[in-house]
């Protein structure tokens, strides 16, 4: 006959046994349903209509499209808010409101359904603005027109609403290019980490411009030094910060290579230290980059390919920023125009504009090796992927 007191502990340790168990399965379902939204911006073609709006479940990497979240013509590139209460997109066209400039659109967004609904739209004072951010304050909108050579900031109201441009830049020059570098190109802008300066990649005269930053006054201003120039016929596109500050990574278009900087944060300074080739040697296609990303952990950057249809990989040297090649993951699609690192680092989505496709990879956080976990959606000419976690 077993005792009442081993009875009692078999009985209690059976209990502790169950709440483990129950507990663990909480946690994994937890982990499970951890998620993401994923917003994609198109070129309203092939059937487009403007913003998707995608599910991307954080444990097992599975990604649903849930369908339109906006709709607006050719939104090629889109920025949160902060708060998460506002999502904003430049409309990429030459005309807008009956003057010369594309559109900048801001959305009020429903954390719990993510849909969007737009509130306002304002001129981006250049044409076919290509890429827009929204500052640490969420007070400005900085945009980038590739068309006009320009970029602008645009106040944001505290109900999200934009304003008319507060300060404009035209920038000034060509290169050696004649037919991508007739004149000039703003092909991004990128505010850093301490929100005092905006760096601004431009094609088409092959520099990254530099302005001193007045949040609440609006303001871009040349700073001393006014730029940062790359190898002729190089062409900047987009442009990265490593997690630390110290170093910054600009992708050029045309030339397929990553230039490496060191920054000086107190005077907004970049030095050139290092350029790479995106391209796998021996490669004799033709290739243009377009997207780059440094991994949240700072031990990896990331550029895309197009022509090779590529994620060219590279481990960074903590020390001096620089790249060391990894390898490449083919995108499954052509033409991965943009991509992007989900918050907690875990997967990398590539955008296929020509193949009208988004394909989910599993990015090794010792490696920095992409893999393909076979999920994937259509989206009609996807051109910009951006997370934001309800």
């Amino acid at each position: 006959m077993t005792p009442r007191w081993l009875m009692a502990v078999a009985l209690a340790l059976g209990s502790a046994a169950a709440t483990f168990a129950a507990s663990a399965v909480e946690a994994g379902e937890a982990a499970r349903s951890a998620m993401a939204w994923v917003y994609i911006g198109t070129y309203t073609q092939r059937g487009s209509e403007g913003i998707y709006l995608a599910r991307l479940e954080l444990g097992g990497g599975k990604l649903s499209l849930e369908g339109l979240a906006g709709k607006v013509v050719n939104p090629s590139f889109l920025a949160l808010h902060p708060s998460g209460r506002f999502l904003y997109a430049v409309g990429e066209v030459g005309q807008f409101a009956g003057g010369k400039g594309g559109a900048v659109s801001a959305f009020a967004l429903d954390p719990k359904t993510g849909k969007l609904a737009l509130l306002n739209q304002k001129s981006s004072r250049g044409a076919g603005p290509c890429h827009i951010v929204i500052d640490s304050t969420g007070k400005n909108a900085l945009v980038a027109n590739y068309g006009g050579g320009s970029v602008a900031c645009l106040p944001i109201g505290d109900d999200g609403r934009l304003g008319d441009a507060a300060s404009f830049v035209q920038h000034e020059g060509a290169s050696v290019n004649r037919r991508r570098q007739e004149g000039p190109h703003a092909h991004s802008i990128n505010l850093d980490p301490a929100n005092r300066f905006a760096f601004a990649p431009d094609l088409g005269i092959d520099k990254i411009m530099i302005y001193r930053f007045d949040p609440a006054a609006h303001r871009l201003e040349p700073n001393d030094p006014p730029a940062a120039a790359v190898a002729p016929g190089s062409g900047p596109r987009h442009f990265d910060f490593h997690p630390s500050a110290r170093f910054a990574y600009a992708i050029n278009e045309l030339a397929s290579t990553i230039t490496v900087f060191q920054c000086e944060a107190d005077r907004g300074a970049l030095k050139a230290i290092q350029t790479v080739s995106t391209l796998p040697e021996g490669f004799e296609g033709n290739n243009t980059t377009a997207d780059i990303h440094v991994h949240p952990s700072g031990k990896f950057v990331y550029g895309s390919n197009r022509g090779h249809d590529s994620i060219a990989v590279f481990a960074v040297d903590s020390a001096t920023g620089k790249l060391t090649p990894l390898g490449h993951q083919a995108t499954q699609g052509k033409t991965p125009r943009n991509f992007g690192i989900d918050p907690t680092g875990a997967f990398l989505l590539a955008a296929n504009q020509d193949t009208d496709n988004v394909v989910v990879f599993r990015i090794d956080s010792a490696t920095g090796k992409l893999t393909p976990t076979g999920q994937s959606i259509r989206v009609p000419m996807p051109v910009c992927v951006k997370f934001l976690l309800p």
